[in-house]
């Protein structure tokens, strides 16, 4: 099963768990809908959409309300330090959530004592609380677009906001910022790097990049990112190892926009739309057909 955290961006929004699906570009928790525009809800969509060529895993998510304040946030970290034991997950993905480095603490303790460890996935804010508390090494992704890279390659900035500005000029040279990254220990075991190319490391090794097909309209459109997220973790319950799982998810997003041929008023929802024809584009290309492990 493959859990996802995260909040969205609605004062009202309750706390509610559950297993999710997909209808009509909604998501649905316990009889909630969701819409998908970006944010975690396009990363549970595009975990959805992605598991429909599998015929699995099953999909649990976890969502608060949060527009910032962090109360929703700490009732996630609140429940999954308390309860997080009662669930099986091979995949957690872990998405934007208010960095706290006590709450993240005891969250990672909780997930450490587990039978059987899940793969750790970290993006957006929870990605932030790893890096600020030094267990960066604890999770097997990070998947920073360039400019949260430029985070974890400052050794000393305690929040993005104050990555030093040397270090956010260097945008256009990734692998420094990787290196950097890496050097002082703010890396997961395995990157995806998501931007003009998308890169996927280790400390040490450039498994591959990805940079075609290309579409400038992405950049303009909420929630590109959230979507290879969403789709990672589902490869990552499949029979994949971790630099292959990554190098597909990323492939899979380019041509997700390849078949919708975006422009600036595409919907993030027509991109994941078109997730499972990218899937069959790209496993057919590999010869690779896996068996799911759910």
């Amino acid at each position: 099963m493959l859990g996802i955290i995260g909040t969205v961006p609605e004062e009202e929004f309750p706390f509610i768990h559950g297993k999710v699906v997909l209808k009509d570009d909604n998501i649905i928790i316990n009889g909630l809908n969701v819409p998908v525009n970006r944010g975690t809800p396009a990363l549970i969509a595009a975990a959805i959409k992605a598991q429909e060529y599998f015929n699995g895993p099953e999909i649990y998510a976890f969502l608060a309300g949060d527009i910032g304040k962090g109360d929703g946030s700490r009732r996630l970290y609140h429940f999954l330090s308390q309860h997080l034991s009662d669930f099986d997950f091979r995949v957690l993905t872990f998405h934007y959530l208010q960095p706290d480095i006590e709450w993240h603490n005891k969250v990672l303790s909780v997930i450490e004592q587990l039978k059987n460890r899940p793969v750790l996935i970290a993006d957006a804010g929870f990605m932030y609380a790893a890096k600020m508390s030094g267990k960066a090494k604890h999770y097997d992704f990070f998947t920073p677009d360039v400019g949260e890279l430029s985070f974890l390659a400052d050794e000393i900035a305690p929040h993005p906001f104050y990555t030093r500005g040397f270090i956010l000029h260097q945008n256009d040279n990734v692998p420094d910022l990787i290196k950097r990254a890496y050097k002082f220990g703010n890396a997961s075991n395995y990157l995806l790097v998501k931007g003009e190319t998308d890169y996927v490391v280790d400390e040490t090794n450039v498994f591959d990049t990805v940079n075609q097909p290309s579409f400038e309209a992405m950049e303009v459109i909420g929630g590109t990112g959230d979507t290879i997220t969403g789709t990672l973790g589902v490869l990552c319950c499949a029979d994949f190892k971790p630099h292959e799982a990554a190098v597909i998810a990323a492939k899979v997003n380019r041509w997700a926009a390849y078949y919708v041929n975006p422009h600036p008023a595409t919907q993030v929802a027509e991109l994941i739309n078109k997730i499972p024809e990218a899937l069959i584009k790209i496993m057919n290309e590999n010869q690779k057909m896996p068996i799911p492990s759910n």
